[in-house]
């Protein structure tokens, strides 16, 4: 299964730039779409998922023209979207069942042993009876997955999926999507470096609508060693250090701000010390030069 993105751009009727000559291949595994908010990875998530259309460019899953084959994408798709509403007084059951019929499972024996058997891949067969309004952050979303999963896609999208979880939950949502990449393209919107290394094995940098890097996280690690020189310093100081080096990220601890720069020729000296790099590292270094460091 192969999904390939062709010089895909989108402007919106304000002028904004969404998209601006996108192409990316993605095959089966979990696919990591890293960027700020305002990257562009909504808009490029919709334009997958047949909710709005491209201006130029094209989107292929495998022989299937996702910009003109709608009906057959949407047969083929699972999307959990950036905010997923449920109806707070139904149960998870019984809005699974509406949500199977809607999709095409007519028969009810075959739709209960659907939805009682996604209830238990996502590890909410207890819980199946009770309200959705009472569920947690993290239920939510995994009944998000749930449903996305209905009628066994080759393509799911989930959009900023893990903002807002608390560790355990994350860990829970971590684990199910390794789960469903082993057979499906799994394409994960986020703007948390984590889930990215701890998740994906390819993976793509979106920043102001541009695809800055693509490749595989190790890789991107890996070009970065021997690059990386951090240094604590006083606040004060940072104007000249910006000026002098190229700086990457800086972290306020103990009331002193610690720089983590890029030295690509030569060390830098002046009391910075080398790093062992990081996704984070491969990620700042990339966005840095279209977004002020003092904002992310």
């Amino acid at each position: 299964m192969k999904l390939v993105i062709h010089d895909l751009s989108k402007t919106y009727a304000n002028g904004v730039i969404a998209l601006k000559d996108v192409s990316l291949t993605l095959s089966n595994g979990m696919f990591g779409l890293l960027g700020p908010n305002g990257a562009g990875k909504s808009s490029l998530m919709r334009t997958i998922a047949t909710l709005q259309e491209a201006d130029s460019g094209t989107i292929f899953l495998d022989d299937v023209n996702v910009l003109k084959n709608k009906t057959r994408v949407r047969q083929l798709l699972g999307y959990l979207p950036q905010e997923f509403g449920v109806y707070p007084r139904i149960s998870a059951e019984r809005m699974l069942d509406h949500i199977a019929q809607l999709k095409g499972v007519a028969h009810g024996g075959e739709r209960r042993d659907l939805v009682l058997g996604l209830l238990e891949k996502v590890n909410l067969y207890r819980d199946r009876k009770k309200h959705l309004g009472t569920y947690s952050g993290g239920m939510k979303q995994r009944f998000g997955i749930a449903q996305a999963l209905i009628g066994d896609p080759r393509l799911i999208i989930v959009d900023e999926p893990t903002a807002g979880l608390d560790p355990a939950e994350r860990n829970r949502f971590y684990n199910l999507l390794s789960r469903l990449g082993e057979n499906t393209i799994v394409i994960l919107s986020t703007h948390i470096v984590e889930d990215v290394s701890t998740l994906c094995s390819c993976f793509a940098i979106l920043c102001s609508g541009e695809v800055l890097y693509a490749g595989d996280p190790e890789t991107a690690v890996r070009e970065l060693d021997g690059k990386i020189y951090f240094k604590a310093i006083d606040h004060g100081d940072m104007p000249h250090y910006r000026d002098a080096y190229r700086v990457i990220s800086t972290q306020l601890r103990s009331g002193k701000l610690h720089i983590r720069i890029l030295a690509e020729d030569m060390p830098p000296g002046n009391g910075f010390s080398v790093s062992p790099p990081s996704l984070e590292d491969v990620y700042f270094s990339n966005i840095t030069s279209r977004v002020d460091i003092n904002t992310i």
